[in-house]
């Protein structure tokens, strides 16, 4: 995996993360890396042209923005803590790749409020809770899923341990 072409494109719609989260960008492009180190190392990656630019897409968004999404896309008219559309599971993506010259593996959108409601929740601080939900997200950009139950064991086991690299509990825990 060539990291130099690996990109992270970030959106901050809303003005409360950069005071909330310091150095951001750089956290943000750390907790990327690490999950794309492990995945490397323990799944599998070669689906992706890494000698060209690939781009991962964030918005750091709001519970309202975030509910208009989920309701349009997900028919749920509620805030979620976070939200990714990976683009490998679109029919037209390996055409895509070979055509252009940039690889966009997808978007993750992020809500505040509703990232900072949990995180107070569980007692943690607001970065850990960002860097899970990133993580998160970034595995299903990667094609990882949770909607049967082994699927979950895996993608957690994934998160757990990228999370561990970054010096974060396991945020499934009790």
């Amino acid at each position: 995996m060539e990291k130099n072409n690996l990109r992270l494109n970030i959106t901050e719609e809303d003005g409360r993360w950069a005071a909330e989260i310091p150095d951001l960008e750089k956290k943000a492009q750390e907790i990327m890396f690490a999950a794309f180190d492990y995945v490397d190392a323990n799944d599998s990656l070669e689906m992706i042209d890494f000698s060209k630019p690939v781009n991962i897409n964030i918005s750091l968004s709001n519970d309202n923005s975030v509910q208009e999404l989920n309701s349009r896309y997900r028919g749920l008219d509620k805030p979620t803590n976070v939200l990714s559309f990976a683009h490998m599971d679109d029919e037209a993506f390996l055409d895509d790749c070979a055509a252009f010259d940039e690889i966009d593996l997808g978007d993750i959108i992020i809500a505040y409020e509703t990232l900072q409601k949990e995180a107070k929740e569980k007692n943690i601080p607001l970065y850990n809770h960002f860097a899970h939900l990133l993580t998160h997200g970034i595995l299903h950009i990667l094609g990882f899923d949770h909607q049967e139950d082994e699927e979950a064991e895996y993608m957690e086991s994934f998160e757990t341990e990228i999370l561990k690299k970054l010096n974060i509990p396991n945020p499934y825990q009790e």
